[in-house]
């Protein structure tokens, strides 16, 4: 969450530098890059906070009408799923990450290699399974227990 609050942060100074600059025609090379590659950590910096805050968006029409123990199993079923995808997602991209590296492909403008910041989405993706595994471990700890 620090990295993605740090490359926020750098981002938007970035950004609002780069439209100030434009207005004296000198805008800062290779922005688009950099804010992407800033995004990308933003985003999986905050992956597993907000799992374990629990403020994505939720739709639970349905499931609000289910009794408290098939909610419990419905919870447990949804962070299995989590935990078994977001784990191949970052192995995934934990691989394609080491192809970057490999290939030593840069980018375009300013020659930054991309792995590191495939490798940091990696991680991520990482952390926000071992959050699914952790809530998981909390629904089996409190059997009968209401939330």
């Amino acid at each position: 969450m620090i990295a993605g609050g740090v490359a926020l942060l750098a981002l938007t100074l970035l950004a609002t530098m780069n439209v100030a600059l434009r207005i004296f025609r000198v805008p800062v090379e290779g922005t688009y890059e950099v804010v992407s590659f800033l995004g990308a950590i933003v985003t999986a910096g905050a992956l597993g906070y907000t799992q374990k805050r629990k403020d994505h968006i939720v739709v639970d029409i349905l499931s609000e009408k289910f009794p408290a123990k098939v909610r419990r199993v419905l919870d447990r079923v949804n962070y299995i799923l989590i935990l078994v995808f977001f784990s191949i997602v970052s192995w995934q991209t934990f691989v394609y990450g080491k192809m970057l590296m490999r290939t030593g492909e840069l980018s375009e403008t300013l020659k930054i290699a991309y792995y590191p910041f495939v490798f940091l989405v990696s991680l991520g993706f990482a952390v926000l399974a071992l959050t699914g595994f952790l809530d998981l471990v909390e629904t089996l700890r409190t059997r009968g227990e209401e939330k």
